[in-house]
């Protein structure tokens, strides 16, 4: 009997930081700042829309704030205002803020539109609650911008920023194209400028290749950079910028946001550095502490990974990401039922955390309860219509509850919101075998190679769908391919095996087998060691 591989559901990594502290009450409620943010927030459209905040204005000329890489290139941009007018912006007009990620462009209108009001971004401090508004760029489910307005919590307000800025660190939930949007504080005055989101950033699990993890590294330029820098881009906004101090020593903060970016680069190493100096400087920073988990969890040292949860969680009770993150630990190091438990508490902290749902869907499945996951996907769903991991994870339970065309269902949708998805189109693939539509499989799993030459899997796979079809000598190249990927892939192994017993290979047949055997012993799936072990020996006879 041969090995069939169908993908594991996909966990949702690590999540950097929400802290949740007591803050004294303000004047106005979020509503009321949503409603400013609406007003002075635009659409920048051109080849790749973006987002501005308009803040100043002379005459009928109006300024726009946004980030530079909005602009970057010369073409025709036109700004959407909240009323829906669109005007045309001269490119020669554009200045570009030296040394920043910051532009200001012009439009002229005789209509009257509101202008930012400008907050002090040094006194911007962790834990405050601030606002991030845009326009993010359409998806497969929505083919235009919509107004998006989110809340959250200041993780960082560096005094030595990064490349192009970056000073501010935030949780709000953004999105590409609100880039150039705004960040409000609780009064509703300016203190940043969007620029990077941390959904841009994936990188893949150490612990499975199959797993996306993604960051949550939001960042934005102080507005009081842009006040030092105004007369370069001779703008005046009537606020003189506050005297900038110099900071004697550094900051947690600084080496915060540096462990973040060496996170989002892949250097986790670095970034542990960078959070242990900031917890020497600040031994109550939560935040840092998750952060430095996240990291250890991507080297593999899932147990120091969850010491720092422990102590994230014991200076902030209240952090549902902490409680998440700990529970992909565990998860990893196969504590399904531990991993359950912290994402209950991630869901009772945070209702509408659809990443707690839909990791929880994923330890359920694990432990056999494909129906409790599915509901879980569902909420997930219902939270994020667009989140396509969520209907990749519900196609695979389908998948393996015998509904296969529901899970084609599922996958169609997840390659519809984002058509580089590799694995939804395996996934897909390994169904469309299952119902004997191997030409349909190897289309897909063809795909998935083009999008990921090194996704393994997809390899095997398309192995198998080729078996099928009698294609045994392009079967044994697929295999080939996902061994040298994956050199410790037993099922590989074993299905080459059997492919080379059919084409009489007694000996290569019986080393593959023999490998094969050797790695399921080692990972621990007495079953299939024991039925390679089986094989040997008939082959032996």
């Amino acid at each position: 009997m041969r090995f069939c591989e169908g993908l594991p559901a996909v966990l949702i990594g690590a999540s950097a930081i929400v802290i949740v502290q007591p803050y004294i009450a303000v004047a106005i409620t979020p509503n009321q700042i949503n409603e400013i943010a609406k007003g002075i927030t635009v659409l920048i459209d051109g080849q790749y829309p973006g987002s501005g905040v308009i803040i100043a204005r002379k005459g009928n000329t109006y300024y726009v704030l946004t980030a530079t890489h909005v602009v970057a290139t010369e073409d025709k941009y036109e700004v959407v205002t909240p009323d829906g007018k669109r005007y045309a912006v001269n490119y020669g007009t554009v200045k570009k803020l030296p040394g920043v990620d910051m532009a200001v462009l012009q439009f002229t209108s005789n209509q009257d539109y509101p202008v930012a009001k400008i907050g002090n971004s040094d006194q911007a401090t962790e834990g405050e609650t601030i606002y991030v508004a845009g326009f993010p760029q359409p998806t497969a489910a929505i083919n235009h911008s919509i107004y998006v307005f989110t809340d959250g919590r200041i993780t960082a307000n560096a005094s030595r920023p990064l490349a192009d800025g970056y000073a501010l660190v935030y949780s709000n939930n953004s999105l590409p194209g609100m880039s150039g949007g705004s960040v409000l504080n609780e009064k509703g005055e300016i203190i940043g400028i969007h620029g990077r989101a941390d959904t841009t950033k994936t990188q893949a699990s150490d612990i499975n290749p199959e797993i996306v993890v993604k960051t949550n590294f939001n960042l934005g330029i102080p507005i009081n950079t842009f006040l030092r820098l105004s007369s370069s881009a001779g703008v005046d906004v009537g606020v003189r910028p506050p005297i900038q101090q110099i900071a004697t020593a550094p900051k947690a903060d600084d080496f915060f946001i540096q462990g973040g970016d060496k996170y989002s680069k892949g250097d986790f190493q670095g970034a542990i550095a960078a959070y242990t100096v900031a917890i020497r400087i600040n031994p109550n920073y939560a935040n840092v502490y998750n952060n430095r988990g996240n990291a250890r969890s991507k080297l593999g040292d899932n147990q120091g990974a969850i010491a720092d949860y422990n102590q994230a969680i014991q200076l902030n009770p209240n952090s549902a990401d902490a409680y998440h993150n700990r529970g992909i630990a565990h998860s990893d190091l196969g504590d399904k039922q531990g991993a359950i438990a912290d994402y209950n508490q991630a869901i009772r902290l945070n209702p509408n955390y659809a990443n707690a749902y839909t990791n929880r869907g994923v330890a359920r499945s694990e432990l056999g309860d494909k129906q409790g996951a599915i509901a879980d996907y569902n909420q997930a769903i219902r939270l994020n219509p667009n989140y396509a991991n969520a209907y990749t994870n519900r196609g695979v339970a389908r998948s393996e509850l015998g509904d296969k065309q529901g899970a084609i269902a599922d996958y169609n949708q997840a390659i519809r919101l984002n058509p580089n998805y590799a694995n939804a189109y395996t996934n897909r693939g390994v169904a469309r075998s299952e119902l004997g539509d191997n030409q349909g499989a190897i289309a897909d799993h063809n795909q998935a190679i083009r999008l990921n030459p090194s996704f393994f899997s997809a390899y095997y796979n398309r192995g198998n769908a080729r078996d099928d079809l009698v294609d045994k000598q392009g079967a044994i190249t697929d295999y080939n391919q996902a061994i040298q990927l994956n050199p410790s892939f037993a099922n590989a192994y074993y299905n080459r095996g059997l492919i080379r017993s059919d084409l009489r290979d007694k000996q290569g047949a019986i080393a593959d087998c023999q490998r094969a055997a050797e790695l399921f012993q080692q990972q621990g799936n007495t079953q299939l060691y024991q039925k390679a072990l089986d094989n040997i020996r008939q082959l032996q006879q």
